[in-house]
């Protein structure tokens, strides 16, 4: 049985994450992905980023099985770990302890507008706890600056989100920022990406 997923949006947005990744990157270590999906993003930045450790997890089965089904599929089984069952909300992240001392980032990629807002408090407090200062939480996605969407597309795929949950949601950098410096973090890239997205980028101060 062939296990793996494939989410339309990674093969729209993995060439422009990786541009950004090759400048934030460690040049070795492990980085953590959490909410990895279908494991796409992840099996393609193994391959482009071969001196570090790419370290998947999602808290969904089906998505852990794909992830590992697509590691098979690519014959990354020597290079690439199994990933692991991390749900981000979680006060305490399960990690190996040989992972944990070795993370050198943590990536979200298209994770926070669809959780609640505690998710994102969340991810910042897990994040310090692993990451030491000058290391970098890269987040993907849609943001509001300001208050204001950047795009009338935004706008309406934020009313589809919360036709589906009323918790989730396009969230201000200016919330984050403030999320992020409670936490240790300080923002120091903000990055246009194709779609009206952005990349932010934090650093472990």
């Amino acid at each position: 049985m062939d296990n793996r997923l494939f989410f339309s949006a990674t093969q729209r947005n993995w060439k422009p994450i990786e541009e950004v990744l090759s400048a934030y990157l460690p040049s070795q270590g492990t980085v953590l992905e959490v909410a990895s999906g279908s494991g796409e993003h992840a099996v393609r930045f193994q391959k482009s980023f071969p001196q570090i450790e790419w370290q998947s997890s999602d808290p969904n089965l089906l998505h852990r099985q794909s992830i590992s089904a697509w590691i098979r599929f690519e014959d990354l089984r020597k290079s690439m770990p199994e990933p692991l069952n991390i749900n981000v909300e979680s006060p305490t992240w399960s990690i190996p302890k040989r992972i944990r001392l070795t993370i050198k980032a943590v990536i979200a990629i298209n994770l926070i507008h669809v959780t609640p807002w505690s998710c994102t408090c969340s991810l910042f407090q897990g994040a310090s706890k692993l990451l030491k200062k000058g290391s970098p939480l890269i987040i993907y996605g849609p943001f509001k600056v300001n208050g204001l969407h950047t795009s009338k597309n935004n706008e309406l795929f934020e009313q589809c989100l919360k036709d589906k949950n009323k918790s989730w949601g396009v969230h201000d950098i200016k919330d984050l920022n403030e999320v992020a410096n409670k936490n240790g973090f300080l923002n120091s890239s903000c990055i246009e990406m194709p779609a009206t997205n952005l990349s932010l980028i934090f650093h472990s101060s």
